[in-house]
């Protein structure tokens, strides 16, 4: 009888230890920093390819201009404007807030692009 008092007492013991450990690691995973990540967007044969693009807070998109001719990025969003990017030019932007991000070329304004920033789950 004593050696089952034992066994159950070493038993709930291994179980808390578990438990502390698994709750020690969940709140290092989540106090660590999210890593941003890149994402690419070209511009060739007078397009935003893709045309809408889904990333994270904080992830910075980065445009390249594939035409050999000038093309911009324009939004509405605060410093979401590019100069003039020659053939090969980036222009790069970080979103930092969630929410939908249409813009332009205000070159050739038919062009039309969407970034759309969400958490990601």
């Amino acid at each position: 009888m004593a050696l089952s008092v034992e066994k159950a007492a070493s038993g709930g013991r291994r179980a808390r230890l578990g438990r502390a450990c698994a709750a020690a690691l969940a709140a290092l995973l989540a106090a660590r920093p999210a890593v941003a990540e890149e994402a690419m967007v070209k511009i060739d044969n007078f397009s935003f390819n893709p045309a809408e693009i889904i990333v994270a807070p904080g992830d910075r998109v980065t445009w390249v201009n594939h035409d050999d001719i000038p093309h911009t990025v324009v939004g509405a969003a605060d410093g979401l404007r590019s100069g003039a990017l020659d053939t090969d030019d980036p222009f790069s932007f970080t979103f930092a807030a969630e929410g939908d991000y249409p813009y332009i070329c205000s070159l050739h304004p038919h062009m039309t692009g969407r970034v759309v920033v969400k958490a990601r789950r």
